[in-house]
């Protein structure tokens, strides 16, 4: 077997170990270029896969049913072959920014922050006076009063979006400068902004008018988070013509989004074959064909507004990789509708840009998780800037320490920048 150096195989050494393990568990022959679906691996045969590889090469980057993503043996190889390579020369902070969705939203949201932090509290009044001439109150005022409006959709969009802008700029100010910028749902909005691909007058307006005009949208929808993977949530939903997958979270979190008879039922299908869901606090199917009759009044309106292409690696949920062109009504029309593909997105940023470490941008920690079973023991340090109401300038200390930015970072002589 050929190898990296280190002990360890290179790309072709993990496709064949792999090929002849799989055909051992299986007992027949087996193609590297076959998906790993099909080669016949039951719950038992992957668990025993997985133990013989992390006998045979150390902890492994991700669980056990995180594997079936890879969709070859192939393709498996190739995320162990990279694991192995991630390095970070010269102890440099590289730094990417995922910034949180609708669902995380909580009254008193960043409140300690919002009283203990200059900065923090500049910024977010910034983003609050431009959100305020479009939605006529303030963001600010709501969140400080721990209503519970704050879940309401036309007042969720844009406070989260509020509070995710405040925080990225307050890291900026601080030092932090991002090598990638990744965000789910309406957290993309707040990536969009930072990364210059629209103006925060702009993007405050769209957000207003796009929370709007799904709160105007007929009820009955909603959204499950499910434990199933991708192929076992769209089995579920199949019978359902209302119901269609809103979300991939990770291999085995997958969100269905639609009509809520169709999700009672598809969450009856899953239980019975063991695998558990739960609706979430929303009040309706968002990225899902019941979001249709919004997305040409969206696009519409993001005709009149200065768009262009983010000035910082952008990585899209929308098509699940890094994303290069314009942030044109096109694409903010089919962000409505689509599926949010986070894992593909947030595996290619990893793999691409290899960060030191991501910081989860929202008002809590929701996304920290997945990103630390898709990075592994070699990946990124995850770094939740917010883990609820109480976290406060000391927090902020903390994290900026981490990142070696802020007044206690090294001297530029002393110490090597992104």
């Amino acid at each position: 077997m050929s190898g990296s150096g280190r002990g360890l195989p290179d790309e072709q050494g993990y496709v064949e170990w792999l090929t002849e393990r799989v055909a051992e568990h299986v007992r027949r022959e087996v193609r590297e270029d076959m998906p790993l679906i099909e080669c016949g691996l039951d719950s038992v045969a992957l668990l025993g896969l997985y133990g013989d590889a992390e006998e045979a090469f150390g902890p492994l980057p991700d669980h056990p049913v995180e594997v079936w993503s890879y969709l070859t043996i192939r393709g498996l190889a190739r995320r162990l072959a990279d694991r192995d390579r991630v390095t970070w020369p010269d102890g440099r902070v590289r730094t990417a920014f995922v910034f949180t969705g609708q669902g995380c939203q909580h009254p008193w949201m960043t409140a300690g922050l919002h009283g203990h932090c200059t900065a923090y509290r500049h910024h977010l009044t910034t983003a609050d006076e431009a959100i305020s001439r479009h939605l006529g109150r303030s963001v600010v005022e709501l969140v400080l009063e721990g209503s519970p409006l704050v879940h309401r959709t036309a007042l969720t969009q844009p406070a989260l979006f509020a509070v995710g802008y405040a925080l990225a700029m307050t890291l900026l100010e601080e030092g932090v400068e991002p090598v990638a910028l990744l965000g789910h749902g309406i957290g993309e909005f707040a990536a969009a902004t930072v990364g210059g691909a629209l103006p925060l007058g702009a993007a405050a307006e769209l957000v207003v008018a796009r929370g709007a005009l799904m709160e105007q949208l007929p009820s009955g929808g909603g959204m499950m988070a499910t434990c199933a993977n991708p192929y076992e949530a769209a089995e579920a939903a199949t019978a359902e013509p209302g119901v269609s997958i809103g979300a991939i979270n990770a291999a085995r979190a997958t969100v269905l989004s639609g009509d809520l008879a169709g999700l009672e039922r598809a969450s009856r299908r899953l239980a019975d074959i063991g695998i558990a869901s739960t609706m979430l606090k929303v009040t309706h199917a968002f990225h899902s064909p019941l979001m249709e009759p919004v997305a040409p009044r969206l696009e519409e309106l993001v005709r009149r507004m200065p768009t262009g292409a983010s000035e910082v690696p952008f990585y899209s949920t929308v098509y699940g990789r890094r994303y290069d062109g314009p942030l044109d009504p096109a694409y903010w029309s089919r962000h409505i509708t689509s599926p949010v593909r986070f894992a593909d997105a947030a595996r290619a940023l990893l793999g691409e840009q290899r960060p030191s470490h991501v910081v989860e941008i929202g008002p809590k920690a929701v996304l920290s998780a997945f990103l630390r079973r898709m990075g592994g023991t070699r990946g990124p340090r995850c770094l939740p800037m917010c883990r609820g109401p109480r976290t406060d300038a000391v927090d902020l200390a903390g994290t900026l320490s981490a990142l070696n930015a802020g007044p206690l970072s090294e001297d530029e002589d002393s110490s090597p920048r992104p």
